[in-house]
């Protein structure tokens, strides 16, 4: 399949932009903003998933809370995307239930699933635009399927342009992008239709580390500004500490260090879940991965990128 219309199938697989009816489960979660009281907005129970060679995922647990940002880190084929896979339903566990807004994406039928997915963001590795759409319309392109009226939607992706501060490449095409802008078009038009959570599959690999900061800068401001839940693959360390360190500051528009850890009075901590050999090996604040006195994770924070 060639590579455009390779990413054309996969961005409507996991959006559904059919125009299916919505099910009465997933009208009631709309209802309520995509949120349960108290209860966080991804779990993980005891998942796992292997392919031929083996076991990749072992029984793996967690959770996200809202507003949280929990960051994946791990060395290559750990499994960090095939977490945001699975939680996107995407891949379906071998055992285990994986819960997201209420819903058992584990088991959920076909058609459901690809409903819910339109309430998900996702930004790819490489950015995955469409090479013959130019900017103003790869952003659109959920927003014109699901037949949003052409004013909103273009209000709407200047809007979300702004936000990733690019609305002056409106016209321009993927291949004029530089390797940034195309990972900044890819934010903008996973948070174009607002939704609550986003996953991101290493955003800021192969590129420089100016670059890599702008955009976990533009995480930041998501996760500021929107409330966006994300779940974050990466093998940057360094993509880690900035947001668990860090926040943007609305007042006066400008990224800010936090005194301690994730530490905003409306939010959750920024927290590291790390990967090892189809299971979880660490799970805390970036403090305690800092000065934890395990060889691996001192290896591997010495290693790492």
């Amino acid at each position: 399949m060639p590579q455009n219309r390779a990413l054309r199938f996969l961005l409507v697989s996991i959006y559904n932009l059919r125009h299916a009816a919505f099910s009465p489960a997933l009208e009631t979660v709309l209802a309520m903003n995509q949120t349960v009281p108290g209860e966080p907005l991804i779990v993980f129970k005891d998942v796992r998933i292997g392919f031929d060679e083996g076991d990749v995922l072992g029984g793996i647990s967690f959770e996200v809370e809202p507003g949280e940002t929990k960051v994946l880190l791990g060395e290559t084929g750990s499994g960090k995307t095939l977490v945001l896979k699975l939680a996107a339903g995407l891949l379906r566990p071998d055992s285990g239930h994986i819960l997201v807004m209420g819903h058992d994406v584990s088991e959920m039928p076909e058609k459901e699933l690809l409903d819910f997915r339109r309430r998900i963001g996702f930004v790819f590795q490489e950015g995955a635009l469409f090479d013959s759409m130019n900017v103003e319309a790869n952003v659109a392109f959920r927003l014109v399927e699901e037949k949003v009226p052409e004013e909103e939607t273009e209000a709407r992706v200047r809007e979300a342009l702004r936000f990733v501060q690019l609305e002056e490449a409106l016209e321009k095409f993927p291949a004029e992008l530089s390797g940034g802008m195309r990972r900044r078009v890819s934010i903008a038009r996973a948070l174009v239709d607002r939704p609550p959570i986003v996953f991101y599959d290493s955003p800021t690999a192969g590129l420089d580390p100016v670059t890599s900061q702008t955009i976990i800068n533009l995480i930041l401001r998501g996760r500021d500004l929107q409330d966006v839940t994300s779940l974050l693959a990466t093998q940057r360390v360094q993509d880690a500490f900035g947001l668990a360190n860090y926040r943007f500051d609305k007042a006066t528009g400008t990224v800010t260090r936090l005194s301690s850890n994730g530490a905003r009075p409306d939010a959750p901590p920024t927290n590291i879940l790390v990967l090892r050999n189809g299971e979880i090996f660490f799970e805390g604040a970036t403090e305690e991965l800092l000065h934890s006195s395990d060889q691996y994770l001192k290896q591997f924070l010495l290693s790492a990128e």
